[in-house]
């Protein structure tokens, strides 16, 4: 079947939310689609109807691809616990509390059953959208990587690359990611997407035109500013939002995630992203 990954040049650069947008207009589009992290970090988390824990960010994908949610959605997930110490959950069970070098060494082990879990969802839906975790420029943690560009190579993936514009840098971080990555990976970013753009997008096509002819990738998207009322499962949230604090009932959110697959559908280039999927 088909995949999609989406990475970003940082951790709160829209790669979520984008991903949840993915699969919701996969799904209107009458594909069958599952939401994908191999490795998620998060002080967040949900118990599935087994009583399996996977991260929240995955939970609105499922609920935007109308499936229950599975720990096969996220195979792994790091809970911190201090600085320096994470309960390391597989496959919704919690396997064990490691310190951040123990883990770095202990991660390469489990390649094998991510693979696994990834190919058993490539064959059951027709579009897998993967989610990467913070950005795949992060080179002092390149080794072994599981969940960027790792991931990557693993599902022979696409890469849509996710900037956010509005904490500056866009075009510095964009170009930046692309050049740290070895030649082989950047040959998998096939598309840049601009995120929370506020403003006249005319003024944005010069930067636009140049990061284009420097990286020679299109920039297939350029997402505008605006307020969701979904849960963030990080604290870099740009504005206050009271779903974070109170449960939120499905029709409340189905209206969000509606919105949400609207702007994006409009301002990316889905056109692009399908002829991707085809190849």
């Amino acid at each position: 079947m088909a995949t999609i990954m989406v990475q970003g040049t940082t951790s709160s650069a829209g790669k979520s939310m984008l991903c949840t947008a993915l699969c919701r207009i996969f799904k209107e589009d009458e594909y069958s689609v599952f939401p994908f992290k191999s490795q998620n970090m998060s002080s967040k988390s949900y118990i599935t109807s087994e009583g399996l824990e996977i991260s929240t960010a995955q939970v609105l994908q499922a609920f935007a691809a109308q499936l229950e949610p599975s720990p096969n959605m996220n195979p792994i997930l790091l809970k911190p616990t201090s600085d320096r110490k994470s309960q390391v959950f597989i496959k919704g069970k919690l396997y064990e509390n490691m310190g951040a070098v123990e883990y770095f060494k202990f991660k390469n082990s489990l390649k094998s059953m991510i693979k696994e879990t990834f190919d058993e969802a490539e064959s059951q839906y027709d579009i897998v959208v993967i989610e990467g975790a913070g950005s795949p420029a992060e080179i002092n943690l390149k080794q072994n990587d599981i969940v960027n560009m790792g991931m990557a190579e693993m599902a022979d993936a696409p890469v849509l690359l996710v900037a956010d514009i509005d904490r500056g840098g866009v075009f510095a971080s964009l170009y930046g990611t692309v050049m740290l990555l070895e030649e082989e990976e950047r040959k998998r970013v096939k598309g840049l997407v601009i995120n929370k753009f506020r403003g006249d997008k005319s003024l944005l096509e010069p930067g636009i035109q140049m990061i284009e002819e420097l990286l020679d990738i299109p920039v297939v998207g350029t997402i505008p500013y605006v307020h969701l009322e979904l849960e963030d499962e990080d604290s870099l949230s740009d504005y206050e939002k009271e779903c974070n604090n109170k449960k939120q009932d499905d029709s409340e959110k189905e209206e969000e995630i509606r919105k949400l697959a609207r702007i994006v559908r409009e301002n990316i280039d889905m056109d692009y992203i399908y002829s991707l999927l085809n190849k």
